[in-house]
């Protein structure tokens, strides 16, 4: 079974040595997408054996992820495995995302951080968490009998993904509304689902999201409004979804 590891990374001059150092300790094919890196990144990376897909100017995390399901396709790998290049997702868990790959019939297995308390968990900032649980709401209301199984952490980056799944998907959003789109489309190509528990680390609580982004009621608006085209997009290969509300600006799911 070849797996490839992909890290998006944009300006991660504070990380990227640390998690690739650990992260090639655990697995040997990994690819580095970095998303128009202006600090020291570049060069740091270049000191690893990784694979590297760089481009010039900042296109956002949604389009880095298309790049990295691009690669997996194309250089035949039987699963991806994303993670974030924070020093928030621990490089330890990749043989156990490997090991559930192996022996489960998903062909998603999604890192939560809320499926099982551990006592090494941090305490994450209020308003990602309620804006996380929000929207992971609405997305078992309207999608969870579509995926087979309700969801936990909607955002969590740290995912396996079935490469021959992923040929289905037709990802367009950029930045990081790009799980909104992913869940959507994912139920829409009927892919199992699963989640897998990680750990909770929040190394930098004030991580902007662009200007105006991170206001938290932007955020969450931005964020509905990319799930709710979504749904109506698909609604036709949908049967099982909800779509009640979806009209209505700002309204999120009525299920209890």
């Amino acid at each position: 079974m070849r797996t490839l590891v992909a890290i998006p990374v944009y300006n991660e001059a504070r990380h990227v040595e640390s998690v690739l150092s650990r992260v090639l300790a655990r697995h040997a094919d990994v690819l580095v997408v970095d998303d128009g890196s202006t600090d020291a990144t570049p060069e740091l990376v270049a000191r690893h054996p990784v694979d590297v897909i760089r481009r010039r100017v900042n296109r956002g995390y949604g389009a880095s992820m298309r790049e990295a399901f691009r690669f997996a396709g194309r250089e035949g790998y039987d699963w991806l495995i994303t993670m974030d290049c924070d020093d928030q997702h621990e490089p330890d868990a990749i043989p156990e995302f490997i090991e559930v790959a192996r022996e489960d019939d998903a062909d998603v297995i999604s890192g939560s951080r809320y499926l099982a308390a551990s006592r090494g968990n941090d305490r994450p900032p209020a308003e990602r968490r309620a804006i996380n649980m929000e929207l992971t709401r609405e997305i078992n209301c309207r999608l969870g009998r579509c995926l087979g199984t309700l969801i936990t952490d909607a955002f969590c980056g740290f995912k396996a993904y079935r490469v021959a799944g992923l040929r289905g998907l037709k990802p367009t959003v950029r930045g990081y509304a790009f799980p909104m789109q992913f869940w959507v489309q994912a139920a829409w190509a009927g892919l199992r689902v699963r989640e897998l528990p990680v750990r909770l680390i929040y190394n930098d609580p004030s991580r902007s999201f662009g200007v105006t982004l991170d206001d938290p009621v932007r955020r969450l608006r931005h964020y509905r409004a990319v799930l709710h085209r979504e749904l109506l997009r698909r609604a036709p290969g949908l049967p099982c979804a909800s779509l009640a509300g979806i009209s209505t600006p700002g309204k999120g799911c009525g299920c209890q």
